[in-house]
Parts: structure tokens; sequence; C-alpha cells
């Protein structure tokens, strides 16, 4: 492979099965797309079925080597995790790629259905109660992958282990944005760590897109979620471009565990791998906030 890397570096992906999660838009779809193009078959793992759909049926169109299917995910709500993996399970003996990808950016504060601050958990916990649901199968598929979007924002993140869903302090819509992104790589690497424990064939990595053009940040109040939404139409990358770290992570032979993507130039640029912030490689708060999420979302895994 050449030093720039770009979607026709992507191995054939025949026979492989990937799960997308929020893949019925932005960044979600750019993967769900290109996978599906690469040969996979591709389950779609939205919350609105309609949009899922119509996104499928977009993917379908294009031609694509592989196939989609829809099922529907509900991230911000521990039943609906439970149910789309026993489902999963049931239908799908294999599992190579799961694409941790869905999640929320600087929204008005608001709660999950099991009493989560929202950005929390749904960015991290639904996540981490996916991957507890779906490891036996990942696990009976050799050479699976779990891959985690996180963010250039999760530099100024710092994860609250007394306090993650902001009971006793303020709540600001940036700063929970930035510990759910953190969230993220710290339970990324711990992942990783617990799975070379045991000896496992998955192995676990993480990226971020840089600055995409998504529907991301830029909803709800605050000025900054306004500014966010001028540049990302004028500035940002397309969610083409954005997608591609997660990417290279998910399906590049040389990409190991525990590393972590993103573009050149953090922002914008084709993917290459890049060290983490120093908070994201404290290894005390990777393994505590693995058992706070075990605490809060009764899955437990590699303990």
């Amino acid at each position: 492979m050449g030093q720039k890397w770009t979607a026709a570096d992507i191995p054939d992906q025949s026979g492989r099965v990937a799960v997308v999660t929020g893949s019925n838009s932005g960044l979600g779809l750019a993967i769900a797309d290109q996978l599906a193009r690469s040969g996979a078959h591709v389950v779609m793992a939205c919350r609105n079925l309609d949009k899922a759909q119509a996104a499928a049926d977009s993917i379908t169109a294009g031609s694509p080597k592989g196939t989609v299917e829809v099922r529907r995910l509900d991230l911000g709500d521990l039943g609906s995790v439970a149910a789309f993996a026993d489902g999963y399970r049931a239908d799908h003996g294999s599992l190579d790629i799961l694409a941790n990808n869905a999640g929320l950016m600087a929204v008005d504060e608001s709660r999950t259905v099991d009493g989560f601050e929202t950005q929390f958990g749904v960015n991290h916990l639904g996540h981490f109660a996916l991957t507890g649901h779906l490891l036996p199968v990942l696990e009976a598929t050799p050479g699976s992958r779990v891959v985690s979007h996180s963010s250039f924002g999760h530099r100024p993140g710092k994860v609250v282990l007394s306090d993650p869903n902001f009971e006793h302090r303020r709540y600001n819509r940036w700063v929970a944005y930035f510990q759910s992104k953190l969230a993220n790589l710290l339970f990324s690497n711990e992942l990783q760590v617990r799975l070379s424990a045991k000896g496992s064939g998955t192995t676990a990595l993480a990226a971020h897109p840089g600055y995409s053009h998504t529907e991301l940040g830029v909803g709800d109040g605050g000025a900054a979620n306004k500014v966010n939404a001028w540049g990302a139409r004028f500035i940002a990358m397309p969610a083409e471009k954005g997608a591609l770290p997660f990417l290279r992570a998910a399906t590049d032979p040389t990409a190991a565990g525990g590393t972590f993507w993103g573009p050149k130039l953090l922002t914008h640029g084709s993917p290459k791998r890049e060290t983490p912030s120093k908070r994201a490689r404290d290894t005390a708060t990777a393994a505590g906030l693995w058992e706070v999420s075990e605490t809060l979302t009764g899955v437990s895994y590699l303990s």
C-alpha cells in the first residue's frame, strides 16, 4: 500500500459480516456503504428503521458486491441492546467486524431509558453492553475486530468515575461529549488488554474522523453548535473521507489491536496511526471505567 490510504485499499470483504451501529446517515452510512462495496454482508443497526431502510436502499442502488440488512438497535435502551444481540446470535454464526460507530454530540441534557446521561449512555455504555453481548460470536470468528469511534475531542476529555452521569455536577454539553469520547478510547484500550490476557483472537481498535461533515453537533442549543453547523458545511471533510480512518482500523491487515487511527493532520487528511492523549492511555482509569460500566449496565465480561 502507498502512503495515502484510500477506500481502494480495503481488502476484499466477501464472506465477512459486519455490524455497523448508527449507519442510517453520516459516517456510519459511509462505513456501511464501503464495507458492502467491498463484499461484506452489513447489518445496519439503527434506532429508526424507516431511515435505516432508506439508507440500505441507497447502498443497494449502488450495486455493491456485498449485501445489507436492517435491524433495530436503540443504544439508549439496554433492553433493546440485549434484544438486538439475541436476534443477531440466533440468525448469524459469525461476526467479523463490530463497528461501534453510533453517537451523539453536544446535545441538550437528557437521560436514557435506563437513567444514564444520554451522551455517556449512548456513546459508551450502550456500546459496552453490545460488545459484551456479542463477544461470544466475535470470539468464534477468526480474526474478528471491535472498532470504536472516538473523536479528537477526547483530548480535552476527563472521565469522572465518581459521577459519570452528571448527577452531582452541573451539566455541560461539551464536557459530557468529551467525557464520552474519552470513554470510547479507554474502553477500546481496556478491551484489548483483557482480550490479550485471555489469548483471544479478537482485537480491539479505535479511530476518529477528524472534522467531518455530519449531522452531529449542529442541533439543539448552544452557540458552539451554531458555529459548528457553519463549519460542517464549509470547512469539514465529507463523511466519505472522514470514515476512512475507521475503515482502515476495521480492514487493514497491518492494523494491530490497541491502535488508534485518525486523519494525518488531525482534522483533515488520509488515515494514519496516531497516539491518543495521556488520559486515554491511563490504565488505572480504563480499568476503573470498565468496573463502573459493568455495574451500571449489568453486563459483565472478560472479568
